[in-house]
């Protein structure tokens, strides 16, 4: 065989219509697959494996028996098909069940998911079927290739990044009572259970204006939430009171706050440890400041309290209790103290 013949013999392409309507013609005249090949300029392996492709299985109309017989309408159906199938399909292609479920449940209200959690407990119930990681989620919303937004992710939009190097001036404060210097080390360990953190979340920044007095457990980050009609000093110290003997004070060892002047009768608290953070320093309390966080998806910041009633923050709380937690292995705060949720 010449050069040129070797070049037009490699430059291949696949079976037509028409190709595999002669092909049923001549195998309906009993061709042997050499003399089909020959007569369409094909190799052999080629016919052979178009006829395997589209043989199907059907009943003569006279004998009323089943015969096999190739037909160029399966062939081409087998073709297409086959031929849809062969180009890469990535990952989000894979996983429209998933994503459809991810959307149905972050949408929801109340929300009890985040992206993580989600993810985890997909995997969990449903092993076989195709799920992306958390990471490829977030990526898949920031392409918007999901129905979702960062605003349909609350603790996605709050997170800011600190400028490096920016100082504030700020005013000394004198601390309130016993400092977080003086707590016992077991609290730090978070080993054991009965450490509280506790702050207020404000609406409108007046003082006359409603609170909401949250707590929050160091281990189980379960959160205790009791609504003030002010955040005057001896309005917090009695919602405090009542709400330690309202759940008993065997479950509050120590309960560390904020130095703000509206804490500042706490140490007179019975039944429980009362100690302050330094001030300007939420750190230190870094666990009732992230539940506070995601308490605003319930209650945003500037809006007025006034019309928040109990039902709405035991809405908020349960919620919040029920959330599953990737610092807690993937179990909810309420699983880890069930005598408080």
């Amino acid at each position: 065989m010449t050069r040129i013949k070797n070049i037009i013999s490699n430059q291949y392409h696949q079976l037509n219509l028409a190709e595999r309507g002669r092909i049923e013609a001549l195998r309906g005249l009993d061709w042997s697959i050499r003399r089909i090949a020959k007569a369409l300029h094909r190799n052999p392996s080629t016919i052979s494996r178009e006829l395997r492709r589209g043989t199907t299985t059907q009943i003569n109309a006279n004998t009323r028996i089943f015969e096999q017989s190739y037909l160029a309408e399966t062939g081409e159906a087998v073709y297409r098909k086959h031929r849809l199938n062969s180009c890469y399909r990535g990952l989000f292609d894979h996983c429209q069940t998933f994503c459809n479920a991810l959307v149905t449940a972050l949408k929801a209200r109340p929300r009890m998911h985040s992206v993580d959690t989600f993810v985890h407990q997909f995997k969990t119930n449903y092993p076989g079927v195709v799920c992306p990681s958390t990471p490829t989620v977030y990526r898949y919303i920031d392409d918007q290739r999901l129905a979702i937004r960062n605003s349909d992710l609350p603790a996605r939009l709050r997170r800011r990044v600190k400028r490096p190097g920016t100082k504030h001036h700020r005013i000394n404060k004198k601390n309130l009572g016993h400092s977080i210097e003086e707590r016992p080390t077991v609290v730090q360990a978070r080993k054991e259970l009965g450490h509280w953190e506790g702050d207020l979340v404000k609406g409108k920044r007046v003082e006359s204006e409603p609170a909401l007095m949250t707590l929050t457990e160091r281990v189980s980050r379960l959160e205790i939430i009791v609504k003030l009609p002010n955040y005057h000093a001896d309005t917090c110290l009695k919602a405090l009171q009542n709400t330690l003997y309202d759940y008993g004070t065997e479950y509050f060892k120590t309960i560390t706050f904020d130095n703000g002047a509206e804490f500042s009768s706490l140490s007179q608290v019975a039944g429980t440890d009362i100690y302050f953070a330094h001030p300007y320093s939420p750190r230190e309390r870094g666990t009732n400041e992230n539940t506070n966080g995601l308490l605003r998806e319930f209650f945003p910041k500037g809006r007025s309290l006034v019309l928040a009633s109990l039902i709405d923050i035991q809405l908020a709380q349960d919620t919040l209790n029920n959330r599953l937690r990737r610092s807690l292995t993937y179990r909810c705060p309420a699983d880890l103290m069930p005598e408080l949720a």
